[in-house]
């Protein structure tokens, strides 16, 4: 069992944040899911092994978390909820890594990158002017900076759960530094101009960025 994380934050709203790492096979995820059927057959139709096993270890790391069987599904948005069970959900995963994090009493938010991937386009089309200016010109830490800005403002996308977000316009982070782990400060504008200022805090590790909403300032 490849568990990576699993701890209890310490915040006021109770949140629990798991992390598992896929050094499983597929055939070896799903003989330690407990995959309601039905499901088991979506994920079969799946055409991208990878996108197959990210599916598995979701399963599998939701049996880590909760004591009784649960049913995961999505809203039309592609949110997740548990069928069974009131807890609030937010989930991402990469092709080593799948997040999950839950709170009992307000909406989450979580999101993690691999350094490895390409981030030019985030800064062209997620960043506002003002937070281009505070990029690093070191290429290494650029890169960080630019996953954690992307994590942090799919968090929190992911926590507000509107259509048609702007995440240059409507979502500011506030002094993002390439260190191991930290808190960011973040604001999301409304269409009708009202601002909700929530806290973030990320980590990351094995080439990874994680972060993750915390709650409301």
């Amino acid at each position: 069992m490849a568990l990576y994380l699993q701890k209890d934050l310490d915040d006021d709203y109770h949140s629990r944040i798991g992390v598992w790492q896929i050094t499983e096979t597929e055939e070896e995820l799903r003989a330690l899911t407990s995959i309601p059927s039905d499901e088991l057959e979506e994920i079969s139709y799946i055409k991208s092994e990878s996108v197959r096993k990210q599916k598995l270890a979701v399963r599998a790391l939701l049996d880590v978390m909760f004591e009784e069987k649960v049913y995961l599904s999505h809203h039309d948005n592609g949110k997740p909820y548990i069928e069974n069970n009131a807890i609030n959900i937010s989930i991402t995963h990469t092709d080593k890594y799948v997040a999950i994090i839950l709170n009992d009493v307000d909406e989450v938010g979580i999101d993690c990158e691999s350094l490895d991937r390409d981030f030019s386009a985030v800064e062209k089309k997620a960043l506002s002017e003002d937070e281009i200016d505070e990029l690093d010109d070191d290429e290494v830490d650029r890169r960080t900076q630019l996953a954690i800005y992307w994590c942090a403002k799919e968090a929190v996308y992911k926590k507000m759960s509107q259509y048609h977000v702007d995440f240059a316009e409507q979502i500011e982070i506030e002094d993002v530094r390439p260190r191991e782990e930290g808190e960011l400060d973040a604001t999301f504008i409304n269409k009708d101009g009202y601002e909700e200022e929530l806290k973030l805090q990320y980590m990351t590790f094995d080439r990874h960025v994680l972060v993750w909403v915390i709650g409301e300032d």
